[in-house]
């Protein structure tokens, strides 16, 4: 996901960015006027924002659309109890996670040599094959090699951050980062609403509708996305930059850069237990189904989508990105905590409503990282962050799998469904971590 953390308008600047004018041939449009050839006589299609924000819109949407219902679904075909399955739910992100892990340097590698766009289509026709294989999926092992294919193809938000840092101003990429996330917000209000409504019908009608629209999301993306990277500004593929473990010294760089790389690690950590275990707890904890979950869901992404979409550049611009991140971490830890001991929906959506608050830190982090980043590299550091995000998910599904199942046994020494969420100690280590972050960034 995603996860997606899975991050609106108003604010997107008129004119041409940096990198547009010191590329021929490459003018910047802001998605609300037809753009202007960069020098005479030449007439590409523009990068317009708005084009990639619809595809990560769509693509959100298809997601949203199954979460309610995965949980169950794997309950069902393991014939387990919830919290027996529960490491089989985790195990089921983790196989994402590790083929993101592996993949994701190898599509950011490749979105530096051949362009986004290619790498973006290639990211959507995974997850509409996912999609079909979990609605055909007879057993876990289909689910298994669903969720793989997803994992190996999915780059659309690095490659869609990469294709908004080509075209936009650095100290305007902490807004339209925001935008990113305001669009998969966008996307997690009428998804997860949705398949909480499909999945009343069936398991597995969500995952039809969702292969639907991914296929239209590919459609679009032919006929409509352009081409943000001129080939001027591509460089040769590199296999040390391609493997997964030789791109991790790039968050190295600097002290900074590896401070901010911990940081995304333990942010992405917290992120996987929720993934994991909110719909399970609250099916244990308040008895909720997939409606009532796909209503909390479709909660988390309104309040995502308004605060990255109409706070997150007045909070930078009055505290820029280090103090927003921080603001952002102290949020979710209150969230998590919240989630830990909820036994009342009431406190439920408190803690969401603080989980969204907490949605201003991604971008802000990830323009700190981007601010490090030189103009050819974009795609390397985002796909080096992606990878980052896959490494440290891989761990934290299972991990809060099994913390769910052992204080929801028979054996339990105390019945303790929200034991996953004290994953609120590592958005703590994250606070901690990027109070010490100093310099390049408006910090």
């Amino acid at each position: 996901m995603p996860g997606g953390d899975a991050s609106g308008g108003g604010y997107l600047p008129s004119g041409m960015s940096d990198a547009s004018a010191a590329s021929p041939g490459v003018a910047f449009d802001d998605g609300r006027e037809d753009a202007r050839p960069a020098s005479p006589g030449a007439a590409p299609r523009a990068p317009r924002v708005g084009f990639v924000l619809a595809t990560l819109a769509i693509d959100a949407l298809g997601f949203g659309l199954v979460v309610p219902v995965v949980p169950g679904l794997v309950v069902t075909l393991s014939h387990l109890s919830p919290g027996a399955a529960s490491v089989w739910v985790g195990s089921l992100l983790s196989a994402f996670s590790l083929m993101q892990f592996l993949c994701s340097p190898l599509l950011g590698a490749l979105s530096d040599r051949f362009g986004r766009r290619p790498v973006l289509l290639l990211s959507v026709a995974g997850t509409c094959a996912n999609y079909l294989l979990m609605y055909w999926a007879p057993s876990l092992a289909w689910l298994f090699l669903g969720r793989m294919i997803a994992g190996a193809t999915a780059a659309s938000a690095s490659a869609a951050t990469a294709f908004i840092a080509d075209i936009t101003p650095p100290e305007q990429r902490a807004q339209r980062f925001g935008l990113v996330g305001a669009t998969f917000g966008v996307g997690f209000v009428l998804g997860p609403a949705l398949g909480g409504l499909l999945g009343a019908y069936g398991l597995r009608l969500p995952f039809l509708a969702a292969a639907v629209l991914a296929g239209a999301n590919l459609l679009y993306g032919l006929a409509a996305l352009p081409e943000s990277l001129p080939p001027e500004r591509r460089r040769p593929l590199s296999w040390r930059r391609a493997n997964p473990v030789g791109l991790l010294p790039a968050l190295r760089a600097d002290a900074d850069t590896a401070r901010l790389a911990i940081v995304w690690c333990c942010a992405w950590f917290s992120l996987g237990s929720l993934q994991s275990s909110f719909v399970l707890s609250n099916q244990l904890r308040l008895g909720w189904g997939p409606g009532g979950n796909g209503l909390a869901l479709a909660v988390i992404g309104v309040g995502s989508a308004l605060v990255q979409g109409l706070l997150v550049r007045r909070v930078v611009r009055r505290l820029g990105e280090r103090r927003t991140a921080l603001l952002g971490y102290g949020m979710a830890i209150a969230a998590f905590l919240c989630l830990a001991g909820a036994v009342t929906p009431a406190l439920v959506f408190v803690a969401l409503g603080f989980q969204a608050l907490g949605a201003v830190s991604g971008p802000a982090v990830q323009a700190m990282v981007s601010a490090r980043a030189g103009a050819d590299r974009q795609g390397e550091m985002q796909g080096a962050l992606s990878s980052l995000q896959g490494l440290t998910a891989i761990v934290s599904p299972v991990f809060a799998g099994w913390l769910f199942g052992v204080f929801t046994a028979a054996s339990a020494p105390v019945w303790f469904p929200g034991a996953p969420f004290l994953a609120a100690l590592s958005y703590a280590v994250a606070f901690a971590v990027v109070r010490g972050v100093r310099g390049g960034a408006r910090a």
